[in-house]
């Protein structure tokens, strides 16, 4: 019985050279994190630093949250609180209808895809236009995004060039990068300058200031606030960091990580509304503050969204953002979307070979690869655990539990070497389905250390 993620990976790797693209280009972003990171003697020392704030910070939401708010009104912004996603979406058109706006220039913002607030917004008729390139990108091919930082990497430039000249009118056959992205760009002014609002999301937001900080490489959040006489910011709760030397560490630590970059391009800090301006900020729960019960999985909320857990994931690279059913891919996305609906989202669990790379390498230290394996030791008691694999674990129990029968069969493994090609690469083999199996040895471990032990 194959998983929704199993059938998705399997379509997607059918296009061999697509996933070899998909696969180099990732890790190529992976190799620049660790370029970066052997930069900086002091790596993991910020690393444990951010993973002691974020523990800090998420055990401390009460005050925090208080605290940036208060520090947030003194500045003269306008603060919401919102449950869960429902509740985000009614205050985002609320404060639209206010301003009788119609058009919203957003930067990108996973929390407003988590939220679906462009489908719940265009039902109200409102224009909802993506300032980043590769989010514009998706939108005007109505795709979703396959990465949280790189939207749009799974697209190549020649997809991208056809879809301009549908939709733009762009030089036909004119697939060069900088050619595109210049149409792009001049797209895209026309929408800002005629923007009745702007929306960000925000990397973080510090408490003792009551500002919000947005981190990109394009400088699309700054345009977009720059024309409208509204901005509305909207981040989760768990992206509060207690001070600005708190900051440091993350800023320090979020490019390096995700794109293999020293710092981002732009790092935009948004504190007061200029003269005449308004500046919202809404502070979203929706389903965060249930995390917290969860021992567990408590160290998700520790995640800021670098993205480097999918760079460096075997299992991403080479199936790709869409095989995922989360809307978030990768391992922090298999945690999300267990943590959100663990019945609904359970097939993500398997897209995961325990490599523990994604720990290995996440920022703030989250136990992501840790989190997965107890993810699946719950799929059994949820009625979601793989009939065939459980009846293979049963096997090998059995067999393991009997020596003389385990130590018969390492004896008689050797004929699988012999046998013909049908009999071993067959629709039972999965492993030898695109790989070649190894030949078992003459001699078994066993046997090789009762005839050479020392006496």
């Amino acid at each position: 019985m194959s998983t929704k993620h199993a059938l998705a990976a399997a379509e997607f790797i059918a296009n061999r050279p697509q996933e070899q693209w998909h696969d180099e280009t990732l890790w190529l972003v992976r190799s620049k994190r660790d370029k970066q990171s052997k930069s900086l003697p002091e790596w993991e020392q910020l690393r444990d630093l951010a993973a002691a704030i974020k523990n800090y910070s998420n055990s401390h939401l009460d005050t925090l949250l208080v605290e940036f708010e208060k520090n947030a009104l003194a500045n003269g912004a306008i603060v919401h609180w919102a449950k869960d996603a429902d509740e985000h979406n009614r205050i985002v058109y609320d404060i639209l209808k206010q301003h009788n706006a119609k058009n919203l220039i957003k930067s990108k913002s996973m929390l407003t895809e988590e939220c679906e607030m462009q489908p719940f917004l265009a039902e109200k008729g409102i224009d909802v236009v993506e300032s980043d390139l590769g989010e514009r990108i998706l939108q005007l091919m109505h795709l979703k995004p396959s990465h949280i930082v790189l939207p749009a990497i799974h697209v190549k430039r020649q997809q991208v060039g056809e879809m301009m000249e549908e939709k733009l009118g762009t030089e036909k056959g004119n697939f060069d990068p900088t050619y595109l992205t210049h149409a792009m760009r001049k797209h895209l002014r026309q929408q800002f300058l005629h923007a009745d609002v702007a929306m960000t999301g925000a990397n973080f937001a510090v408490a003792s200031t009551g500002e919000i900080v947005v981190c990109t490489n394009e400088g699309n959040a700054d345009m977009g606030t720059s024309f409208p006489k509204v901005h509305i910011a909207t981040f989760g709760m768990e992206k509060i960091v207690p001070n600005r030397e708190a900051l440091g560490v993350f800023t320090r630590l979020l490019a390096r990580s995700g794109t293999g970059q020293p710092i981002t391009s732009y790092t935009s800090h948004y504190r007061r509304p200029p003269e005449g301006c308004e500046f919202h900020i809404i502070i979203v729960d929706n389903g965060r503050s249930d995390i917290l019960a969860q021992p567990d999985h408590i160290k998700t909320l520790n995640c800021i969204r670098c993205g480097e857990c999918m760079n460096t994931c075997p299992v991403y690279r080479r199936s790709g953002g869409y095989s995922y059913t989360y809307f978030i891919p990768g391992p922090i996305g298999i945690n999300l979307g267990m943590l959100r609906d663990a019945q609904k989202y359970a097939d993500n669990v398997s897209a995961c070979s325990l490599c523990l790379s994604c720990s290995n390498v996440c920022p703030a230290k989250v136990d992501l690869g840790e989190q997965i394996y107890k993810w699946r030791q719950t799929l059994d008691s949820m009625g979601k655990a793989n009939p065939q694999k459980k009846l293979m674990s049963e096997g090998m129990k059995y067999l393991m539990e009997r020596p003389k029968l385990f130590n018969t069969a390492l004896k008689f493994a050797p004929i699988v070497n012999h046998l013909p090609r049908f009999m071993v690469y067959n629709a039972a083999n999965a492993w030898g389905k695109g790989r070649e199996l190894p030949l078992f040895a003459k001699e078994s471990f066993n046997e090789l250390w009762k005839k050479n032990k020392i006496k």
